[in-house]
């Protein structure tokens, strides 16, 4: 990803859009929090790449406040909403992907359903080795659909509606960029914690069955520690 690639929105959708994208990752924010290893950051310097409209930044400084946030995103009219939202939060946004200009610069650095989009993974955690300072912490999470049978259901509607389309990334393929770039990898799965609702029009999975897989045993976070330099 490149900043040549840079467009209005990634999420097509003229009835929902892009904020009900964000609505619809606030329980996924929650359970990242409960899963992160770090208990005070008020030191840290914390990167969200492809932040969206900046929410996630914005939530985690409500419950774990930070010294400074930079969002990125290659969505120009989501980065405009992020800026015009953060009011004065110790956050900034930028319209990029290129986060190793930011070098040795991030403590902890974050990325919410992200990297499925993502084609070059070696290229990604280059990226994140010279963004992150030595020790730092990359707080990644991924959905493995690849054994759940609505997954082209799932691609189909991703792909329609969305700028950039679904990568069918295996387990291996992410850890093994990151091994590469010297990083230690860590990883849990994401349970629910309560009971999960049902939509009886869900459009991303073709019966129950298939939402119960996703939800016990296809959502992951990993925990990249990156190398000393």
């Amino acid at each position: 990803m490149s900043d040549e690639q840079l467009y209005d929105v990634w999420w097509n959708d003229d009835t929902a859009g892009e904020q009900s994208m964000e609505d619809n990752h606030q329980p996924h924010w929650h359970k990242v929090l409960d899963m992160i290893k770090e208990k005070n950051i008020l030191d840290c310097t914390v990167l969200d790449f492809g932040c969206n409209q900046g929410g996630f930044l914005r939530f985690l400084y409500q419950q774990k406040p930070f010294l400074k946030g930079v969002g990125v995103d290659l969505a120009k009219k989501s980065i405009e909403v992020a800026n015009k939202r953060k009011k004065d939060l110790p956050i900034s946004y930028e319209a990029t992907a290129n986060v190793d200009k930011f070098i040795d610069t991030f403590n902890l650095a974050f990325s919410i359903s992200v990297i499925y989009l993502l084609q070059d993974l070696k290229e990604h955690a280059w990226k994140m080795k010279q963004a992150l300072k030595p020790g730092g912490v990359y707080y990644c999470t991924y959905t493995d659909y690849s054994k759940n049978p609505s997954l082209l259901y799932y691609k189909k509607q991703i792909d329609r509606q969305g700028t950039i389309p679904m990568q069918l990334h295996s387990l291996n393929d992410i850890a093994g960029a990151f091994f590469y770039e010297g990083f230690s990898v860590e990883m849990r799965r994401m349970p629910p914690k309560g009971y999960i609702h049902i939509d009886p029009e869900d459009p991303w999975f073709n019966c129950i069955a298939d939402r119960m897989q996703y939800e016990y045993q296809e959502a992951y976070i990993y925990r990249f520690t990156a190398p000393g330099k």
